[in-house]
């Protein structure tokens, strides 16, 4: 026998979730607990005589072999169970960690565990009438609070679309939910009001309430919904004293009040949002002689609220530091080109230090549009909304529906100066994105410390320490906080400055030694230490001697910085800003996190923009939607990073990537090779070439930039023999290490449209490469030729092509014969020599001139043929040659 079971005190969420489990395995019987909710006794009362329950007094003597626990995972024994009973979970609460290991668990954090169930129905293309379809949505929406909880996801919306599209009545479900008190919870209630105490922990406001109610037969939860509702703490705790034991039942409205972490502590559990615990003896607290139970039970939980409620989110936490503020005499055109260059809705407006209202783009177009020459003073809104850093996220979501402004200044609460602006759009990310995406909420010190070698981690403490002494924060950016994060640490890290990266080279060439080379237009400094390495390792704090050979040469210093572009595909223009904008100017956000180094904040991770997720999520996204039109190399960078890391490049992306395509046609030849280069350095470039020849982005940059797999083939071989020493190949072409050098060489030979040569000249190929292009282009078709050629004809046809050249050409060809002739020539022919000298023809006479190329050439061919293989006939050839002078 194979049965369904649930909690006691069942919801609608445990008896859809038995109900939905019952059609997928109809040879299961679903068993009803022997306590259900009185708004879910009324809905079987109407409906239950269309449902396949059984109640458990009329299920038939047997064994039970199997047993399917949903919404729960706590086992009510019944009679036919055996040590040998097999148990399988169905939950959406994480596995408990007392889980017996014999047990198999299934469940994902979803708002319902109806849900999780509801999709494998709808695999199946289960019809449903219309009291299961409505029962399962009263499962989902009790569950998520009518899809308006946090823990709710776009699965239980899903779920909950396709039940109404099955017949679900939502007039039925707006019946049973939140159903009146009956008498009796009335009189618990009353009690629960009248004992209800006040807490303020961690800026949260958290009630507890305590009663005796051994009669009370009904739920407890629909009283603590009516307390949460009239009370609207962020927390509620009940503890009430039942006839079965003292009860706990949690609710929570807040992100930073996990109340399912509380039940576990008391023997429960649940959800962030609701939970609850029959709280078993011997107690999990102390009880002293002269206290109740409930006292000491509420005791207890006030000495662990502080360790479990995290602290609110603040203003000081999402908001843009160092803002452009506005005066009241600033004309709207000048407003008009602040917005445009940098993308800001609205501009404070300050007179003597104080915010006296708001400019908005809105105003700001309408007055240039009736060409009206007026001022910020006469078009801006007019008020002193402001907020403080310390001021939490709720009050800031207040303040802007009260005021409709969609960017607050935040000022100092002591000197009214203002120090940030936080907009609408930084508060809907912090409500959606949760705790991870808040800057200080990760802490990767830990991670940092392992990843680094000694001696960097010491030099990036040492300078974060200067930093913090003349007040600066300092931060890694970009691409090393992301490998760090996926594990592949790199040691090619610059320091970000929110301050001046100058000011901090020079205190630390004064405390260090070394000096800097700076650039005070983009506010950078090298400071270059490579002379200092010896002295500075010794300064380093360390627990043991640090090798001065494992500091780098020079570290750059950055200071935070924001970017406009004049016109599209134009270089950056750059001004000082904060790290949050600095972050904002780069190109995918996978690639805006930071990591804080100097003080307290060391390791904090700092992720304005989403990376962490897509990160997690595996996804290239790009970080606003004009960032292809200010840089289209981009571009070819986001396939290099999708095919490196193995991500997807998002949907939205790939867009605007397509209607940036003909920008591409406008960016300098340097810059796109640029690209190339950094793509044929990366392990997985042949993945990449294919990805961009797949997104027409090769075509676009021109279109007989070809790359299909007979290419592919031919540079993949070329880089997988490399190195060739014995071929006398060149370290590098131009500035192009050899490498790169033979895979261009050996994909634009390739190339055979009519105006391939082109590309060459587009990209600006190093002249040298540009030949060794052209050679293997033009012997290509002289390859068979050549393996029929006598050695002596092989060498003056092929020694005035480059070495790299006759390289890549043996990849050219199928034919074994040709592959040979190259190798011999570049292993063998080449090198053969006559022993005979110039110097030696003219000291038997001979006068200087062509006869000396003929004499020592013919000597050549007389070796190469093998007509002669010492020295001795070398010299009676020589000898036969002046007598009759060739």
């Amino acid at each position: 026998m194979n049965l369904i079971l649930t909690h006691e005190q069942a919801d609608f969420d445990a008896l859809a979730a038995l109900l939905a489990a019952s059609l997928l395995d109809e040879t299961a019987i679903p068993v009803l607990p022997r306590r259900i909710n009185r708004n879910t006794r009324a809905f079987l009362n109407l409906y239950g005589v269309d449902l396949p329950f059984v109640d458990p007094r009329d299920l038939p003597a047997g064994t039970v072999e199997r047993v399917t626990l949903v919404d729960t995972q706590s086992l009510a024994t019944l009679k036919g169970m055996n040590s040998r009973t097999q148990v399988f979970v169905v939950d959406h609460h994480p596995p408990r960690p007392d889980l017996p290991a014999d047990w198999t668990y299934s469940g994902e954090r979803i708002g319902a565990c109806t849900t999780l169930l509801v999709e494998v129905l709808r695999e199946h293309n289960d019809a449903l009438g219309v009291p299961e379809a409505s029962l399962m949505l009263l499962g989902i929406y009790e569950d998520t609070g009518s899809l308006t909880f946090a823990s709710t996801t776009a699965r239980d919306v899903r779920a909950a679309a396709h039940l109404l599209e099955q017949g679900a009545s939502l007039r039925i479900a707006a019946n049973y939910l939140n159903p009146p008190l009956s008498p009796e919870q009335l009189q618990v209630y009353d009690r629960l009001i009248q004992s209800v105490q006040t807490y303020s922990i961690q800026g949260q406001t958290i009630l507890v309430a305590a009663t005796t109610a051994r009669e009370l037969a009904e739920e407890i939860s629909s009283i603590a919904h009516k307390v949460r509702d009239l009370l609207d703490p962020d927390a509620l705790f009940l503890f009430i004293q039942t006839a079965e034991g003292l009860r706990l039942v949690a609710r929570s409205t807040s992100d930073q009040v996990n109340v399912a972490q509380v039940a576990l502590h008391f023997g429960g559990g649940g959800h962030e949002r609701a939970a609850a615990a029959l709280i078993k003896t011997p107690f999990p607290f102390e009880v002293p002689e002269d206290t109740s139970p409930l006292a000491a039970a509420c005791r207890e939980l006030l000495l662990i609220l502080p360790g479990i409620i995290r602290p609110a989110i603040t203003v000081g936490q999402i908001m843009s530091r160092q803002p452009l503020v506005l005066d009241p005499f600033t004309s709207v055109h000048k407003a008009l080109g602040l917005m445009q260059r940098y993308g800001y809705e609205g501009y404070p407006v300050v007179a003597d230090g104080k915010v006296i209202g708001l400019l908005t783009r809105r105003a700001v177009d309408r007055a240039v549009a009736h060409k009206l020459n007026l001022t910020a003073a006469n078009v801006m809104e007019g008020g002193e909304v402001t907020i403080t850093p310390q001021d939490s996220i709720d009050l800031l979501q207040r303040l802007m529906s009260r005021t409709g402004w969609g960017q607050v200044p935040v000022v100092d609460p002591e000197t009214g100066a203002v120090v940030g602006i936080v907009t609408r759009t930084d508060l809907l990310k912090a409500l959606a994105g949760g705790e991870e995406k808040l800057p200080g909420r990760q802490n990767l010190g830990n991670r940092l410390d392992s990843a680094l070698p000694p001696t960097r981690l010491a030099l990036l403490k040492t300078v974060a320490e200067q930093a913090h002494r003349i007040h600066q924060a300092t931060y890694i950016v970009g691409g090393v906080v992301r490998d760090l994060l996926l594990e592949r640490p790199s040691l090619d890290f610059d320091i970000v400055v929110e301050g001046d990266a100058i000011a901090l080279g020079r205190a630390l060439t004064q405390r260090f030694g070394g000096r800097i080379v700076s650039h005070s237009r983009f506010g950078t400094a090298k400071w270059w230490i490579a002379d200092q390495r010896a002295q500075l390792a010794a300064c380093l704090e360390a627990d043991q001697p640090l090798p001065p050979d494992d500091l780098p040469e020079s570290l750059d210093l950055i200071s935070a910085r924001t970017e406009y572009y004049e016109y599209p595909t134009a270089l950056p223009t750059v001004e000082r800003s904060n790290i949050k904008l600095d972050l904002h100017r780069r190109d995918f956000t996978i690639n805006t996190m930071a990591i804080r180094l100097d003080g307290r904040h060391y390791g904090d991770l700092y992720d304005y923009w989403g990376g962490l997720t897509d990160l997690r999520q595996h996804r290239v996204r790009v970080l606003h939607s004009l960032s292809f039109v200010d840089d289209p190399t981009r571009m070819l960078r986001a396939v290099r990073f999708e095919q490196r890391f193995d991500f997807q490049i998002e949907a939205r992306t790939l867009q605007l990537m397509a209607e940036a395509y003909p920008l591409v046609r406008q960016v300098s030849g340097e810059r796109l090779r640029h690209e190339l280069d950094l793509i044929l350095s990366e392990p997985k470039a042949l993945a990449m070439l294919d990805r961009l020849a797949g997104l027409g982005l090769l075509h676009t940059i021109h279109p007989d930039l070809d790359w299909n797999a007979a290419i592919a083939a031919r540079v993949q071989a070329v880089l997988a023999a490399l190195p060739a020493a014995a071929w006398d190949l060149p370290p590098q072409l131009g500035h192009l290490a050899l490498p790169k050098a033979a895979a261009y060489t050996a994909w634009f030979a390739s190339l055979t449209g009519e105006h391939a040569p082109e590309i060459e000249t587009l990209l600006r190929l190093p002249t040298a490469l540009i030949k060794a292009v052209a050679a293997v282009r033009a012997l290509t078709g002289q390859l068979a030729g050549l393996a029929a050629a006598r050695p002596s004809a092989v060498v003056e046809q092929l020694e005035t092509y480059p070495s790299l050249a006759l390289y890549v050409l043996q990849f050219f060809t199928q034919a074994e014969q040709e592959r040979d002739v190259l190798r011999r020539y570049a292993l063998e022919w080449h090198r053969v020599e006559p022993l005979t000298t110039g110097d030696e023809l003219r000291a038997r006479g001979v006068p200087p001139g062509p006869i000396y190329r003929q004499l020592l050439g013919r000597l050549r061919r007389a070796w190469l043929e093998g007509e002669i293989d010492t020295a001795q006939q070398e010299l009676d050839l020589l000898e036969d040659l002046l007598m009759f002078r060739i």
